[in-house]
């Protein structure tokens, strides 16, 4: 078996890919992670337990060098009759902010904060 440069680069390239599609999906799974516990902690139901990808930036991180922020959007509902949209916000794989849009509370739900 001849293996030519342009092979081991293709090969190279496709090992490159699935590795960084690896780190994609577990930073992922720890965004879905850290916004079912938040909104667990705010007395949000998080519907369709997901989370959706919608930006990707470079973002320079100090102490780290460069890394990506990813945006992902996900929905929830307090009285199960309305939906809002919240956004958790990772550098690299550390969350950055968690944020709810104003939304209204359910009487058994209502709490001083």
């Amino acid at each position: 078996m001849n293996l030519q440069l342009t092979d081991l680069l293709l090969l190279s390239a496709l090992c490159i890919a699935a590795a960084l599609f690896w780190r994609a999906q577990k930073i992922r799974e720890s965004a879905l992670l850290a916004t079912r516990r938040y909104c667990q902690r705010e007395d949000v139901s998080l519907l369709d337990e997901t989370v959706a990808l919608r930006r990707v930036r470079i973002r320079r991180d100090p102490g780290q060098g460069w890394c990506l922020l990813r945006c992902y959007s996900f929905e929830f509902t307090v009285t199960g009759g309305e939906r809002y949209q919240g956004e958790i916000r990772m550098l690299g794989p550390r969350v950055l902010s968690i944020t709810l849009p104003p939304h209204r509370f359910s009487p058994e739900n209502e709490r001083l904060h």
